[in-house]
């Protein structure tokens, strides 16, 4: 009885142990994830957990947003994730987006997940026009992605039409232009086709150096009101607090750098940003929610804390990261650099085997063509030996009857012909049988000159049949010469190294030499992306002009129209900002 309790107890006490939890989904920008968090878990453990299961290191960007109420609000660290507002029914969704934007992409963004994530997500937010995008811009951001997804661009693997299922521009562009999809289609080709040796993750970079660019990119937008009442719009981004016309989300009114910021604060809804130079005035704003004012300070705090750590030395971690990032790539491009000369190779050994069976082709149709020479100048040989044969005869039986003419006028002339009569008949015949006799004479020594000719086109149509064997014999000792060329050249890729063996015989370990010459070639190659940028500027504007009258006029937007007036006035994004400032 004592043990049954015992049990029992012990039994319970296990059930009383194991955690509740709950269900969680997690939706990235290419994936979602489902996990069982426990009851007692903050904010901060199911972000680590979503970090640590995408490989991510870089987290100081990214974030867990959820809808509340028609606004947007991000999942705070030190909070339970229970005590938040999220719905109650499971499981319940997390977006994983990036929170904050990095000034530079390219010198910020270390990992490889990272910049694809924000590549993913930048992509987006510029087909749904949330970032505006000039139509040039967007054909050439447009190339860049099909890189990145479809690599190289081969011709005979992408043909005419291959984009036609891809969401490649914003709508807005497709509806400006009166341009079918297969011209954008075209224009996007053409340019995809310059990108060629372009890894995925570089022409991922290429297309957030170019969209970071871009007015709209990486800021925040709340609908705000000034102390008079005047309804204006707030910006929030990596370089500072902007402050916006309603309808001009691109240039702004007044700009405040994070570096000459003292102090944000707020006091219910109304926001107090203080400059540091105390001859400017404070400037006073309110919102109307208090949620959107927590959103507000959570976004200054974190882009400020960001503005400052990029202005000091690299931590620890970030420069371990820089460093296997560097390896990463200089051990990638020694990678791509033993592949090129290996595809190189195997290209110029495949050429020469396709010149070689031309040759090969080329000196077979040949040796056809003496062999059926051979068998013409055979025929012709026999025919004129044939032709000949019979002359020949001719001319013995022709020989013959004019010794049989002679004969019988010898026998004519024997015979005494008594009377004149018979005389005359006889001398009339004599003559007969000697201009008969003549006849032949004259036609045997045609046909006997004709023997001769047949013999001596005989003589030359064997002469012509012996070179032509000559030259046959020639032909085949050339193809089959060839032929063992041919055979060594073809097996020539085969034992060509293979990428895995290359791969497995490379090291980590670089030496000097090795870094000095990467570095040579990484000085090279920023020179080449100057040249590349004037040219990149150049192609825009060609192509600006290109399908300019093919314009609506008419279908433009309000944000249209003020590109075109910043652009007019050589106005960009950080000389405006500067100029505001």
């Amino acid at each position: 009885m004592a043990g049954a309790i015992a049990s029992r107890m012990s039994f319970s006490s296990l059930k009383r142990k194991q955690p509740k939890t709950f269900t969680v989904r997690i939706a990235t920008m290419d994936a979602e994830m489902e996990f069982s968090c426990e009851v007692k878990w903050k904010g901060k453990d199911l972000f680590d957990l979503v970090c640590r299961t995408l490989g991510l290191r870089e987290t100081w960007f990214f974030g867990l947003q959820y809808t509340i109420k028609d606004t947007v609000a991000w999942l705070k660290m030190d909070k339970k994730v229970l005590d938040h507002d999220v719905p109650t029914e499971e499981p319940k969704t997390f977006h994983f987006l990036a929170k904050f934007y990095p000034e530079n992409a390219e010198e910020e963004l270390v990992q490889e997940i990272t910049q694809h994530l924000f590549f993913l997500q930048v992509k987006k937010q510029i087909l749904d026009e949330k970032i505006f995008c000039p139509p040039e811009a967007s054909v050439l951001l447009a190339s860049y992605a099909v890189q990145a997804k479809y690599g190289d661009y081969d011709p005979n693997v992408h043909k005419r039409g291959f984009l036609a299922q891809e969401e490649l521009l914003p709508k807005r562009v497709i509806n400006l232009y009166q341009m079918t999809p297969e011209m954008w289609e075209e224009r996007i080709t053409a340019w995809y086709a310059e990108h060629r040796g372009r890894a995925r993750d570089e022409a991922e970079m290429e297309y957030l150096k170019i969209a970071q660019d871009l007015e709209m990119y990486g800021v925040n937008y709340f609908a705000i009101r000034n102390k008079k009442g005047t309804e204006l719009l707030l910006g929030v981004d990596a370089l500072g607090l902007h402050i916006y016309d309603p309808d001009n989300r691109l240039t702004p009114k007044i700009s405040f750098p994070w570096n000459e910021i003292r102090n944000i604060s707020y006091s219910d809804k109304e926001f107090t940003i203080k400059p540091l130079d105390k001859k400017i005035d404070v400037f006073k704003f309110n919102s109307s929610k208090l949620r959107v004012n927590k959103l507000i300070l959570q976004l200054c705090i974190g882009n400020h804390d960001l503005f400052m750590r990029r202005r000091k030395a690299d931590s620890l971690e970030v420069q371990q990261m820089k460093a296997q990032a560097r390896e990463e790539k200089a051990r990638k491009q020694m990678e791509r650099q033993c592949l090129a000369r290996e595809k190189q190779m195997r290209e110029e050994a495949e050429r020469t085997r396709d010149e070689l069976e031309r040759r090969l082709m080329q000196l077979k149709e040949e040796a056809t063509m003496a062999n059926e020479a051979l068998m013409r100048s055979e025929e012709t040989a026999d025919l004129l030996a044939e032709k000949a044969q019979i002359t020949e005869e001719e001319a013995k039986l022709l020989a013959q009857k004019a010794a049989e003419a002679e004969q019988e006028m010898q026998r004519i002339k024997a015979t005494a012909i008594r009377t004149e009569e018979e005389k005359r008949l006889m001398e009339q015949k004599v003559l007969e049988a000697e201009m008969l006799a003549l006849k032949m004479a004259e036609e045997s020594e045609r046909r006997a000159k004709e023997a001769d000719q047949l013999k001596q086109d005989l003589q030359e149509a064997r002469e012509s049949e012996r070179r032509a064997k000559q030259k046959l014999l020639e032909i085949t000792s050339k193809s089959s010469y060839t032929q063992s060329m041919n055979s060594s050249t073809t097996a020539l890729p085969t034992d060509l190294p293979s990428f895995n063996v290359i791969s497995d015989s490379l090291s980590f370990d670089f030496k000097d030499t090795d870094m000095k010459r990467l570095s040579m070639e990484i000085e090279k190659e920023k020179v080449e992306y100057m040249e590349k940028s004037k040219h990149l500027q150049e192609q825009l504007n060609e192509l600006k002009t290109e399908i300019e009258a093919l314009k609506l006029k008419e279908r433009e937007t309000a944000l249209d129209i003020l590109h075109n007036e910043n652009s007019s006035r050589g106005n960009s994004k950080h000389n405006t900002i500067k100029k505001v400032s």
